[in-house]
């Protein structure tokens, strides 16, 4: 903090909010694959720029997570998703229709992770 100034970081998340999107996101990924009408009434249900952000914070730590786990040049194409994910949702920051949008691609990209995730591991054995 530089002398004279005071910084002010706005408002502490509430981790009940991580926690309500991490949760949201999980539900979202079941639905997605159950019953691909399901995830999408189930996006519409969120209509707060506020709430979609938290599930895409949660389906983005999945992703990565998920991601980690691939082989190299899977694991580094997954990386240039997620970033083209990135720009989708900056794209869309403050309309909630565009952010359902993303989630639903961040959704599916978690599916592709897990999907890529179970081939390497027939090959691997």
């Amino acid at each position: 903090m530089t002398a004279g100034r005071r910084w002010d970081s706005g408002r502490v998340t509430d981790p009940a909010d991580l926690t309500a999107g991490r949760a949201r996101a999980d539900e979202l990924l079941r639905r997605l694959a159950d019953d691909e009408a399901g995830a999408d009434a189930f996006l519409a249900e969120l209509t707060e720029v506020r709430d979609l952000a938290f599930v895409g914070a949660g389906l983005t730590a999945i992703a990565r997570s998920e991601g980690r786990q691939l082989p190299p040049a899977q694991r580094a194409q997954a990386a240039t998703r997620q970033v083209h994910l990135g720009a989708l949702r900056d794209r869309s920051r403050t309309d909630p229709a565009g952010l359902r949008f993303w989630l639903r691609r961040a959704a599916e990209e978690v599916q592709l992770l897990r999907r890529l995730r179970e081939a390497a591991d027939r090959l691997a054995g």
